[in-house]
């Protein structure tokens, strides 16, 4: 499922159930296009996505919901007001609610992401 409005593929299906494994790896691999986001599982009322990423998003904000993002591989940037995250592999952050952001990948990376299970993706505003 893409949305009309941004060139991302974004999957909001669960795609396996608890206690089945997870290769993130071979998902990852697979991956179809350059933005691709799909989520994973859900964990009590939150869900993991995998996203594999390479350029960026829009800026955009979730009025309700804070967003963890977790570096599989590759760099991630994550524009603030002001300033600019950077996360290597092994690296996270937690992007409070109401704050207005924008990911971006300058090459391919693979991240985790933990959000609210009804979290719009593209943001509130």
């Amino acid at each position: 499922m893409g949305t009309a409005a941004y060139p991302y593929d974004t999957r909001l299906n669960v795609l396996y159930e608890q206690m089945q494994v997870i290769d993130e790896k071979a998902l990852a691999e697979a991956a179809p296009h350059k933005w691709y986001n799909q989520t994973l599982c859900q964990v009590n009322g939150s869900v993991v996505r995998l996203g594999v990423i390479e350029g960026e998003y829009h800026w955009h904000q979730h009025d309700k919901d804070d967003e963890f993002f977790y570096v599989v591989e590759g760099k991630l940037l994550i524009d603030l007001d002001g300033r600019t995250i950077e996360l290597e592999p092994r690296q996270g952050f937690v992007v409070s609610r109401g704050v207005q952001h924008r990911t971006r990948a300058p090459k391919r990376a693979v991240i985790l992401m933990v959000e609210n299970a009804g979290i719009v993706p593209t943001g509130d505003k």
